[in-house]
């Protein structure tokens, strides 16, 4: 299938109930608003296809962007194929949800995710916290150096709350997965998050949200959910 042929397809499943959701959430025209679901026989078909994929996120349009990240080959994407994304990433269902997804099926995941945690820009801070979800959601913990994720919890501690508004979304979702996926810092994880408290995030037009990951942590201790692991970071 074809550039061409792959919009159709995606403008032929758009629904103007959701477009108007997508709109209100941050994404902006061009879009068709189309439902994560009904992608997947189109999917299905096409499996992966980087070309492809690549000519879908350069459109611009939300959907094709979205569905760039569904049949994407992380495996053959470089660094300098993740900078171009995340500079297209123009709201957080890109950078965190796209982009942060299909990097935490690479080999290079913590080495970007560390350098956009770095870098002060907003949607990149966030792209590199949601990073290391999806990869301690998903990777066994010997994985990671215990060491490396202790210090992205005090970094958390310290910085939180002067953080940018979608960056903070992502730290707190970062402190409660390494309270629930990386057990060896569990107690660490708890511990930090009750000194960080709860976490305004401020967002355009809505009213703020009130995070407190301590509470979230406590929520999935008692449902048993300790060392949960998804099997597939992608959908």
């Amino acid at each position: 299938m074809n550039l061409e042929t792959v919009m159709q397809e995606l403008e032929a499943l758009g629904k103007e109930r959701l477009k108007k959701m997508y709109l209100s959430n941050g994404a902006h025209e061009p879009l068709f608003g189309v439902a994560t679901g009904a992608m997947k026989p189109l999917a299905k078909k096409i499996k992966t296809n980087q070309p492809l994929a690549d000519q879908l996120y350069a459109t611009g349009n939300y959907d094709a962007m979205y569905f760039a990240g569904i049949i994407a080959d992380p495996k053959v994407m470089t660094g300098a194929d993740f900078e171009r994304w995340m500079d297209g990433a123009y709201f957080y269902m890109l950078s965190d949800y796209v982009v942060a997804v299909t990097l935490a099926e690479t080999d290079i995941a913590q080495e970007i995710a560390d350098k956009w945690i770095a870098s002060g820009e907003e949607l990149k801070m966030s792209a590199g916290w949601s990073c290391y979800c999806w990869l301690l959601g998903s990777r066994p913990d010997a994985q990671f150096a215990e060491s490396k994720i202790a210090d992205l919890l005090e970094i958390v501690e310290k910085t939180i709350h002067d953080s940018p508004e979608r960056a903070k979304s992502s730290m707190n979702n970062f402190l409660y997965t390494v309270g629930v996926s990386y057990l060896l810092l569990h107690d660490k994880a708890v511990e930090t998050a009750k000194a960080v408290g709860p976490v305004e995030v401020k967002r355009d037009n809505k009213k703020s949200s009130i995070l407190l990951a301590s509470e979230s942590i406590q929520k999935a201790a008692e449902k048993g959910q300790l060392g949960f692991k998804r099997k597939y970071v992608r959908c």
